[in-house]
């Protein structure tokens, strides 16, 4: 193998591998239908569709059933684009509720979905063509392939049980560990010396430039995947930028000397 290409592949999960967006959405409803009352238990027709098209503001998963109280009360997806961070923030604040508050709900409303209902949940996740295939390959090949998502490492486990996936325990690093990525590379470069060579797979502008910021990351290759949930907006950025290349779906699922 080149040494060019990487000795470790670090991937996000949520936009990269998998689209879980109808189970975030039913998830979501139902975190959201135990804090904010619902004058029906079963969502607008037209709610699961504006959800979707602004799932790119969504860092972490207490944000989900904020969003949805935020299109509730009609605000403008502009402005929910523009000013999201501010937005969540004072939603919590009317509803003297804590990020903290809305993450164990939601986590604790998904466990009992697995519990109860495994399949139904599992149906619910979708995962993009080649991608599969793409990492399973990797597992068994000269290059480590690294989950690194906010999603609890246990749920990412499982869904890639269910697709054939056995990946050790010590390769998905997920939201458990209370770090931000670019920490969590940092980590990953300490460990394995100066030899090591990583390219970082993500679907959020906003996580790769924060990893562009860290001077002792110059190393790590970055690539924004055109597939996952981020806008048109963030896609042309991504291309004047000198650092982050744009990956598209069929260069994934290629060898990695398609990808330059």
């Amino acid at each position: 193998m080149s040494a060019s290409f990487p000795t470790i592949l670090a991937l996000d999960f949520d936009g990269v591998i998998c689209d879980g967006l109808i189970e975030y959405f039913e998830t979501a409803w139902r975190t959201y239908c135990q804090f904010w009352s619902a004058p029906s238990q079963a969502p607008p027709d037209d709610l699961a569709p504006r959800f979707y098209q602004l799932r790119p503001v969504i860092e972490t998963g207490w944000e989900m059933p904020v969003l949805i109280r935020a299109l509730l009360q009609g605000l403008p997806e502009g402005e929910i684009l523009q000013e999201w961070r501010a937005i969540a923030q004072r939603l919590l604040q009317e509803a003297d509720l804590t990020a903290l508050d809305i993450g164990k709900k939601l986590d604790q409303v998904r466990d009992e979905w697995i519990t109860t209902d495994l399949a139904s949940w599992l149906s619910l996740h979708r995962f993009y063509t080649g991608v599969v295939e793409r990492v399973r390959s990797l597992v068994t090949s000269s290059v480590q392939p690294m989950i690194i998502t906010t999603k609890e490492g246990r749920f990412v486990s499982q869904l890639l049980q269910q697709q054939g996936v056995q990946m050790p325990e010590q390769w998905i690093i997920g939201k458990e560990s209370k770090q931000p990525k670019h920490q969590i590379l940092r980590e990953l470069i300490g460990r394995a010396g100066t030899s090591v060579n990583i390219w970082f797979v993500e679907d959020r502008l906003k996580t790769l430039q924060l990893v562009q910021q860290q001077t002792d990351l110059d190393s790590v290759r970055l690539y924004l995947a055109d597939w996952g949930y981020n806008t048109a907006m963030e896609r042309e950025t991504a291309c004047r930028d000198s650092r982050i290349q744009l990956l598209s779906l069929s260069q994934f699922a290629q060898d990695f000397s398609a990808w330059f």
